[in-house]
């Protein structure tokens, strides 16, 4: 089976081009060469920017693919580009969405493919509900093949889940308070890549999957102060936890706001049994303990990873300082 990826080398996609190798695939990449992350010496790199489409024609040449996966299209317009540049090309097009999609908040759980999409918080979320729905628009009025993923929230050793790069982690070693939003409760999925990888790659040349979506996550859930408690436990410190609401971070922080309200700051669960149904060897089997660990590793082995986002910490400080004086 010969795949293109249209990336391949980020958090999600390093981990399914190794599961697609494992599994014997004729694997293709498509970027500009630029990812920190070595690209394996089995893959056939194409030097080519998604977003020029003459130097990705230029690239792809004649070549015609079994799936094509697209792992850096965030707009209709780069959904527009992609189907004229590999409509004919593919008997697959495999969309990476986002969970997020999804109703926020959600109208019941656990989340299922049939649980509507809507968000109206987050922009991210509303970019990706409209390409989902160019895309089903052309598999229905023209037959484009597409089948689409929704990943939650996917991590590799890489990846602070807390988010501010290692921000968050040096407070805590600092002694220092870390914000967790609302009251820690709300419960959430994290999914490690290489368990993901085994759902995504066994989507590809699969003709039952084309014209639906499967969302891919653990089956793991834990509460925002499990994931920050872990955290702690790894980095070999006990955290000082600040619960915040999520509207008064976003009063401070409209970013940072947006990614609470429109996403972390409601119960994510996920019934993953469709992905299982098509993918029945989809088990994931790495708990965010085994995570975390990885993650502190990673970072500990290299002090120049360990990149500080200050002007983040000093609004962290604010937000902190201004709910404690309004609520001692």
């Amino acid at each position: 089976m010969k795949v293109l990826f249209i990336g391949g080398t980020g958090i999600i996609s390093s981990a399914c081009t190794l599961r697609a190798l494992e599994l014997g695939l004729e694997l293709y990449h498509l970027n500009r060469g630029q990812s920190k992350r070595p690209t394996p010496e089995e893959v056939q790199a194409l030097r080519g920017d998604i977003r020029d489409p003459e130097s990705t024609r230029a690239a792809l040449a004649d070549l015609q693919f079994d799936a094509i996966v697209e792992w850096i299209a965030f707009t209709p317009a780069h959904i527009e580009t992609d189907l004229e540049l590999f409509s004919g090309r593919t008997k697959q097009y495999v969309f990476i969405s986002s969970a997020s999609a999804y109703h926020v908040p959600p109208p019941s759980l656990p989340i299922t493919e049939s649980t509507p999409l809507c968000n109206p918080y987050w922009e991210y979320s509303r970019a990706k509900i409209a390409c989902e729905e160019r895309l089903t628009q052309a598999y229905r009025e023209a037959g484009f093949p597409v089948t689409i993923v929704r990943p939650s929230h996917t991590y590799d050793n890489t990846l602070v889940p807390m988010g501010f790069k290692y921000t968050v982690i040096d407070r805590m070693r600092r002694g220092k308070k870390v914000i967790v939003h609302g009251d820690g409760t709300s419960l959430w999925t994290l999914t490690h890549h290489r368990d993901f990888a085994v759902g995504l790659v066994g989507l590809l040349g699969n003709s039952q999957a084309i014209g639906e979506a499967y969302h891919i996550t653990s089956d793991e859930i834990l509460t925002w102060n499990q994931i920050y408690e872990i955290m702690a436990s790894a980095a070999g410190v006990e955290a000082q936890l600040v619960h915040v609401p999520s509207e008064y971070i976003a009063a401070f922080d409209p970013a940072w706001g947006a990614g609470l309200l429109g996403d972390k700051a409601y119960s994510k669960i996920f019934d993953n049994t469709k992905i299982r149904r098509i993918v029945p060897e989809f088990n994931p089997i790495i708990p965010f303990h085994q995570g975390a660990d990885e993650i502190l590793a990673y970072f500990d082995a290299d002090p120049g990873r360990q990149m500080i986002d200050h002007e983040q910490g000093v609004m962290m400080d604010r937000i902190i300082a201004s709910y404690e004086a309004a609520w001692p």
